[in-house]
């Protein structure tokens, strides 16, 4: 008995799928054009995909998602176990107690995407008040490397630095690519 499309009953072939159980059984011939087409195919949906993102490289983009400004005792510890919670129980210890201050460190969370010709640079200033009364003024800035998943800068004003400016009153962290402005996050006082 044969039938079309392939379809045969040869005895011994396939005797336990159901299909053969039936009656009949479906046979598909190997094409000798599937695997050139195929390789062809997969080649073009790569060569898409590469100048389809070099196309959408477009301008840097790029935000400040999060400044912490964190007060460092005399070992340079922001907290005494790596608990959130103690942190800021620590944090709260140490603003009442500010001759146990040494150091102020900022933590700046950032995240930029790559793009060939960045040039990105983090700044963070930070005002405060001197021990004098005076304002006081302090700028940090580093040049740095966009990733794909976001990253933590730190800058730090200690010793003498911190004792000559005083007291944290706001803070404004930037990030730029040459002279645009990508991102910026301040406190509430700037």
């Amino acid at each position: 008995m044969s039938f079309p499309f392939g379809v045969n009953t040869r005895p011994g072939v396939a005797q336990q799928t159901p299909f053969f159980r039936a009656g009949f059984q479906v046979e598909f011939a190997p094409s000798k054009i599937y695997r050139p087409l195929m390789r062809v195919l997969w080649i073009l949906c790569g060569l898409m995909v590469c100048l389809g993102s070099a196309v959408a490289a477009g301008p840097v983009t790029g935000r400040v998602l999060k400044l912490l400004p964190l007060l460092l005792d005399q070992q340079g510890c922001d907290s005494t176990t790596p608990s959130l919670f103690e942190r800021d129980a620590y944090q709260l210890f140490l603003r009442e107690h500010p001759g146990q201050i040494a150091a102020v460190r900022f933590d700046v969370q950032w995240k930029a995407v790559q793009a060939p010709d960045e040039q990105l640079k983090l700044r963070v200033e930070v005002r405060g008040v001197a021990p004098d009364g005076s304002p006081s003024l302090k700028t940090f800035e580093s040049p740095v490397i966009a990733g794909f998943f976001s990253r933590w800068t730190q800058f730090s004003l200690a010793g003498d630095t911190y004792r000559k400016f005083g007291s944290v009153v706001a803070w404004r962290a930037t990030l730029w690519n040459r002279d645009e402005l990508l991102g910026e996050q301040k406190s509430f006082l700037w």
